[in-house]
């Protein structure tokens, strides 16, 4: 998007070598695109003037960057020990049956992906989901089911922001 296309032009001119904002232009060109194709892995490197397998070497390096399209609603439940010890192993398991899709995949009709993550930063209130952007606190099984029921019907928010 022109948008994302401006913030980069702004940003790399900041560093004072081009190979370390790539970092920096995965997050960016991810958010505008959901994910990173191959085809925005080697914009990125043509942009910073550096190989392909620089940028693919970081993308598979860290654990937040995506290779493929996440499903309409990106569920991501903390399983740090508070969470751990609070039930997320068993709530994630809810989500699992009541949305047919095991963790670390996207569902067949494309409606979820569900992740294990590591720490939310809210511990006092575990186990924690996280859909989009929005958090959701102390989720027990039977939340997370009455949570996929209303991803399935649409009631809930994808926490991604409406045009």
């Amino acid at each position: 998007k022109p948008a994302t296309i401006e913030k980069i032009d702004k940003l790399v001119p900041r560093y004072p070598t081009m190979r370390s904002a790539a970092l920096p232009l995965c997050h960016l060109v991810q958010e505008d695109q959901g994910y990173l194709s191959n085809e925005a892995m080697e914009w990125i490197a043509e942009r910073l003037e550096l190989t392909p397998i620089n940028i693919k070497e970081i993308v598979t390096f860290y654990p937040m960057l995506r290779t493929e399209p996440t499903g309409k609603y990106h569920v991501r439940v903390c399983r740090t020990l508070p969470c751990a010890l609070a039930g997320a192993y068993q709530t994630c398991q809810r989500l699992e049956e009541e949305l047919n899709v095991k963790v670390g995949h996207t569902s067949e009709d494309g409606l979820v992906t569900l992740e294990y993550v590591e720490c939310h930063a809210d511990c006092g209130r575990a186990p924690v989901v996280m859909i989009g952007e929005e958090e959701y606190t102390d989720i027990d099984p039977d939340r997370a089911a009455e949570m996929a029921t209303k991803m399935k019907t649409g009631e809930l928010s994808d926490g991604l922001p409406t045009a």
